[in-house]
């Protein structure tokens, strides 16, 4: 069984496994963010890529989803778990705290948004979007390691690159508990490939709704001191990935999707 692990803001190298070696991927799609670092894990090939490139250089509009997710496809990845980073849009979701989100809603406005532009159509279903397997893999985690974390939250994603107004967030708060800027088109693409996907957010700051502002320092300074947890999270994943039993239906939504 082999892992992939797409990581986001904080989580941008394979410094958590041991790695083997760098491989380049050339896709239908074009370029993925970066060579994809495949490692291991225990009894678990892990491959890793950082969604923002070497350095985090590619912002959230101009990441190559569809790249990235065929990629991890192509080198045998069936089940992903993605970390990302976050803002707050409530005030019991608070910064250090992991969110194992449950739901996303999309408010991006100009991405490449499916693999079936052409050939057939695709109505895959993102009813729930997460596997239940995966969520409920990362929640066993959280407790066992005592880590601060909510076993849902709805993810609002937006456009990016920049922050939200105060009137937008206040607006977001009405149906979103924490916002980002990478959860959509990925999630809905790992369901059309019929692969397992989990999300792992990591809660830096309170939105633009709070009395303070976000701000880059803040985020940055907050993913510095909570990357360990994200770490802990995905190599404690990795070594249970064998051992669990998988009863999800991410695969059969894939094939049910075509009309």
């Amino acid at each position: 069984m082999k892992l992939g692990i797409i990581g986001g803001s904080g989580i941008a190298d394979a410094g958590f496994f041991e790695e083997r070696e760098q491989v380049e991927v050339e896709t239908p799609y074009g370029k993925p963010s970066a060579p994809f670092v495949l490692g291991r894990v225990g009894e678990v090939d892990v491959i890793f890529l950082p969604r923002h490139g070497i350095g985090h250089k590619i912002p959230p509009h101009e990441i190559n989803f569809r790249a990235n997710v065929w990629g991890m496809k192509h080198l045998g990845a069936r089940t992903l778990i993605c970390p990302s980073a976050v803002g707050s849009l409530k005030e019991d979701y608070e910064p250090g705290e992991i969110c194992v989100s449950d739901q996303f809603i999309d408010f991006t406005k100009n991405r490449k948004y499916t693999f079936f532009d052409t050939g057939k159509v695709m109505h895959v279903s993102t009813a729930d979007p997460f596997c239940e397997d995966l969520r409920r893999l990362l929640i066993g985690i959280c407790r066992e390691k005592d880590i601060p974390f909510h076993d849902k939250g709805t993810y609002v994603c937006i456009e990016g690159p920049r922050f939200s107004t105060r009137a937008e967030s206040r607006m977001f708060r009405n149906f979103a508990d924490i916002i980002g800027m990478t959860m959509v088109p990925e999630a809905q693409l790992c369901r059309e490939l019929g692969l397992c996907y989990a999300n792992v957010s990591m809660i830096t700051d309170y939105d633009v709704w709070a009395e303070n502002p976000v701000n880059i320092a803040e985020v940055i300074r907050t993913m510095k001191a909570n990357v360990e947890k994200i770490q802990v999270i995905l190599e404690t994943a990795a070594q249970r990935l064998p051992g669990l039993e998988f009863s999800c239906d991410c695969e059969a939504l894939a094939k049910d999707g075509e009309f």
